[in-house]
């Protein structure tokens, strides 16, 4: 559903600021610019003089709307969207297929508080800062968080990695809009969102995709009856 990708779009924007890419400063957390829509960090991003990267990477799990009572009409129900955002801090890996990108797999607790001081910065700014307004806008509450690292207890092994789950209480697609426009929320974040932003520019291009078609305009009409009907009031008994 359209509203669930306004969700993850608006925590793009907050997590990493349209002013903070052009003045290439001032991000919100540690991450810095390196916060990804729906793929993980690739390998050129890495930074080689440090000894890993923290990252985010943000992606829409699922989504669904359903009535909200027995008796309500097709436009009156409840909406809910599931937003995964990864944190991790990310390591160049080899392997027989070459050089990529991955969570490091060493259990340093340094690192270990590097990566929970990143995931509190998520959750500070989505659910608390003046800046995660915009976030709010689209998110009537969130239900439920759960934050779980990725690791293998069985083979000893545990990344720098968590997933940090979102429940959100959403808005559903309201498509009640002039015809050509964007359907509710996205056709308000779009309005709401910096020039320059990453967010917006995939909000315009969905809008692309809602482009006005041309009605043909009516230059007639005619009306035909059965045969015997002449139009006459019925009698009154």
């Amino acid at each position: 559903m359209l509203a669930a990708e306004a969700v993850r779009l608006a925590a793009i924007e907050v997590l990493c600021p349209t002013q903070a890419i052009i003045d290439q400063s001032g991000f919100p957390t540690l991450a810095g610019e390196r916060v990804y829509d729906s793929r993980a960090v690739p390998l050129q991003d890495l930074d080689a003089g440090q000894p890993y990267t923290p990252v985010l990477a943000l992606y829409t799990a699922e989504s669904g709307s359903r009535l909200r009572s027995a008796i309500s009409d097709a436009s009156d129900r409840d909406a809910d969207a599931v937003i995964d955002i990864v944190a991790e801090l990310a390591v160049g890996m080899q392997d027989e297929g070459g050089q990529f990108a991955d969570a490091m797999a060493e259990e340093d607790p340094d690192a270990r508080l590097v990566l929970a001081a990143l995931t509190a910065q998520v959750r500070y700014l989505l659910e608390h800062a003046p800046s995660g307004s915009l976030f709010r806008r689209v998110v009537h509450s969130v239900s439920a968080i759960e934050i779980k690292t990725f690791s293998a207890p069985e083979l000893g092994m545990r990344w720098q990695r968590q997933t940090i789950r979102l429940h959100c209480d959403i808005r559903d697609d309201d498509f009640d809009v002039p015809d050509g426009e964007l359907p509710e929320p996205c056709r308000t974040l779009l309005s709401g969102l910096p020039a320059q932003s990453y967010a917006r520019a995939k909000l315009a291009a969905l809008a692309a995709h809602f482009a006005q078609q041309a009605v043909p305009a009516l230059k007639s009409t005619k009306l035909t009856t059965a045969p015997g009907v002449t139009g006459e009031a019925l009698p009154q008994p």
